[in-house]
């Protein structure tokens, strides 16, 4: 019996945190640019990427994602979410890479949601 409440929790656990992962997918997440730009530029001395350029194609990502953002799937919204942001400094230049990729493979194998 215990053991059946326990799991009985923990399936609901994670229902819980499924339904607000999908729930925080239904507007464009809030990244912090500048911290993005800042762990961006300090990993990549030496290749060129200046700070300035770096805002400007997260800018520009963040315009283009949020302009076909409900074309996504919540899922996919979710998943990409999640993916660009798994080393803690999330990335709407990710984010976008991400969601093309998915809408990609949704037409290649014509599956939706």
């Amino acid at each position: 019996m215990r053991k059946f409440i326990i799991f009985a929790a923990l399936g609901a656990a994670a229902s819980i945190a499924a339904s607000h992962d999908v729930r925080a997918a239904d507007a464009v997440p809030k990244f912090d640019i500048a911290k993005i730009c800042k762990a961006e530029t300090a990993e990549t001395v030496g290749i060129g990427e200046t700070l300035a350029s770096c805002t400007k194609a997260e800018e520009q990502a963040r315009a283009q994602v949020a302009g076909q953002w409900s074309k996504f799937t919540a899922k996919d919204r979710a998943a990409c979410i999640s993916e660009s942001s798994i080393d803690g400094t999330p990335s709407y230049v990710e984010l976008q890479t991400c969601l093309e990729m998915a809408a990609d493979a949704h037409a290649t194998t014509g599956a939706r949601k």
